[in-house]
């Protein structure tokens, strides 16, 4: 991955026509609901301060929720939805590869160990369980799994 990207995501990076995958694990972990309709509506430095603003600590996560919230509201008039936050998120626990990427990986002829999920970072496996769900455009998956390094 270079600074914020990985290269599966190359395709959109220039233009940031799509919300990259730090930034939606910055959402699931602050638990706001952003929509491309709204990612759409931001400047390129509104884009890159959601990029580059921390969101660790629970001051970071607070402050990242409360920056989108503003920027939302200032474009749209009103804030987004507030999701659940998970208190264990499945990309956090390298012990147990959840059953959607597994499947997703079989599809592609691939069975997941457990010492490759374990050698993943959390935004690797976060990726990857975003990339395998059956709502999501997931062309991605598999260059994700070479990227990688897992097939």
């Amino acid at each position: 991955m270079t600074d914020y990207f990985f290269q599966f995501e190359q395709d959109f990076v220039e233009s940031l026509r799509c919300i990259p995958m730090l930034v939606r694990l910055n959402l699931d972990t602050c638990g706001v609901k952003l929509k491309l309709v709204h990612w759409n509506q931001f400047n390129s430095e509104e884009r890159q301060s959601l990029l580059q603003l921390p969101c660790s600590t629970s001051d970071e996560i607070e402050n990242y929720r409360q920056f989108l919230q503003d920027l939302i509201t200032q474009k749209t008039g009103e804030p987004a939805t507030e999701i659940a936050i998970a208190s264990n998120p499945p990309w956090l626990d390298p012990d147990i590869i959840p059953d959607s990427v597994q499947s997703k990986a079989i599809e592609t002829g691939l069975t997941l160990t457990q010492s490759q999920w374990r050698s993943l970072t959390p935004i690797q496996r976060f990726a990857l369980i975003k990339l395998s769900r059956a709502s999501h455009e997931n062309h991605n998956f598999y260059p994700a799994l070479q990227e990688f390094g897992l097939c």
